[in-house]
């Protein structure tokens, strides 16, 4: 740390908001990069971890009009990288002061393989003797004291452009949002896996299924009809109020414990009906409450384009 670190405040009352961006190779960084500029975002590709402060610091004492300073630091900076420092780093800038959001992209291990033998790119880990597979890992187990350190985490494996853009909106929306908490709801289908990140699992297949009403087939929980639905019925209001308790109960000691982001799964089984519509009740629920919090449907795209392939196969078509 450098000397007068102090933060200036900013003319209108707040403090330059900055978002440290890192994750995996191959995982989405360098969208994620430009998809933050076009939301008007300053930013920093590839910052050796020993700028950092002094970058920010200077931000700090210039007149920006930006809402946000992303700044993207990963392994490519080679030995200059240590992830446990960039970590301390955060914590002591933030302790005096500094408004600092981490951001961790990452991939499922072969979605990272597919994309770097589709790219014909060489990972920044890999090298004589050291596999892809190998050098994923290695940066995987690396970057895991940011991973969970940070306050968003954003999975590509299945992500759409568009949805990572929407994210990334809302992230730069509530920029100046000073809740130390940011609580994510994601819906998810079992059938694809239980999402690593989820601090909180719940699983509502319990819940009567629409899917199996010819007409709300083919709907999502997105949808008016499938959401009254699956909140209409008693033991759905039942939960609802003993779930939401228990989080106006847990939320406000995670935050005593210094948590910075978590991640609430609702998982039915394909993700498309009962979980989104849950996870939409809970989402307005939290919001109401004055969280700071975000909603993803992780798997409510693939569920419909697997819905559209099926018919087309049905219709026999190609």
């Amino acid at each position: 740390m450098t000397g007068g670190m102090e933060p200036t405040t900013k003319e209108g009352g707040y403090a330059v908001h900055f978002l440290i961006l890192t994750g995996l190779s191959g995982a989405g960084k360098t969208v994620a990069i430009r998809y933050l500029e076009d939301l008007g975002a300053l930013c920093v590709d590839n910052l050796p971890p020993m700028m950092l402060v002094p970058f920010m610091e200077a931000c700090q004492n210039t007149n920006l009009h930006a809402p946000m300073v992303a700044i993207a630091a990963d392994v490519r900076s080679g030995e200059f990288f240590d992830a446990m420092a960039v970590v301390k780093m955060i914590d002591e800038a933030r302790m005096v002061g500094f408004h600092i959001d981490t951001l961790f992209v990452e991939a499922s291990e072969d979605v990272l393989v597919n994309r770097y033998k589709e790219s014909r790119r060489d990972h920044p880990l890999a090298g004589e003797g050291i596999s892809l597979e190998e050098a994923i890992r290695d940066e995987r187990n690396r970057l895991e004291p940011l991973r969970e350190t940070a306050n968003h985490l954003i999975n590509t494996s299945t992500l759409k452009p568009r949805a990572l853009q929407q994210i990334l909106s809302e992230i730069v929306k509530h920029a100046d949002d000073q809740s130390p908490l940011r609580v994510e709801i994601l819906s998810f289908g079992f059938k694809r896996g239980i999402p690593r990140e989820g601090d909180l699992v719940f699983d509502v297949r319990f819940l009567p299924n629409p899917f199996y009403i010819q007409e709300m087939g083919s709907h999502t929980g997105l949808d008016a009809d499938v959401k009254e639905f699956v909140l209409g019925h008693p033991v759905t209001q039942e939960f609802l109020k003993k779930c939401i308790d228990m989080l106006e109960f847990l939320l406000p000691h995670y935050v005593e414990e210094g948590k910075h982001r978590l991640v609430i799964a609702i998982g039915c089984t394909g993700g498309a009906h009962r979980s989104v519509a849950i996870s939409e009740y809970i989402y307005a629920e939290l919001k109401r409450m004055g969280h700071r919090v975000t909603i993803n449907h992780r798997d409510l795209a693939l569920e419909q384009a697997h819905w559209a392939a099926k018919s087309d196969y049905q219709k026999g078509e190609p």
